[in-house]
């Protein structure tokens, strides 16, 4: 008679073709909305300010109209801004939101189009077999 042992092993392995291309697009993505949510997020800060007449020499609000004034000269002018005393409604401001918001969605698809990379095969497997003899007397 003879004993027969076999052994069998199943090895799984993950190889994911342009993964680290992926993380990237995904990063990539994140810092976008990042950067132009603080930038819209600034600006409505401002629109509050002008609102409620802060006062312009303080140097938190100097930082702020500073800051944003940069982003805010393409509009300056395009919708006329209602005053009432010290009072603002920047509306030029609240356009320029919508335009950032738009900007920051075509940079955000420019990058997916441009790096973004589709999954391929993601697992593989392979199994092994071995067998032994034992032959008994």
């Amino acid at each position: 008679m003879s004993n027969e042992n076999r052994v069998s092993e199943v090895r799984t392995s993950q190889s994911e073709s342009g993964r680290e291309q992926r993380i990237f697009t995904f990063k990539a993505s994140q810092w976008i909305w990042l950067l132009f949510g603080i930038l819209e997020a600034l600006i409505v800060l401002r629109i509050g300010l002008k609102l409620i007449g802060a006062n312009p020499d303080s140097p938190i609000v100097a930082l702020i109209y500073g800051f944003t004034g940069l982003f805010l000269i393409p509009f300056v002018g395009v919708i006329g801004s209602p005053a009432s005393g010290n009072m603002v409604l920047e509306t030029s401001s609240m356009f320029a939101l919508g335009i950032y918001a738009l900007i920051a969605i075509v940079f955000e698809r420019l990058v997916w189009l441009v790096f973004y990379r589709p999954r391929g095969p993601v697992v593989a497997v392979t199994e092994t077999s071995t067998s032994e003899r034992h032959s008994n007397p």
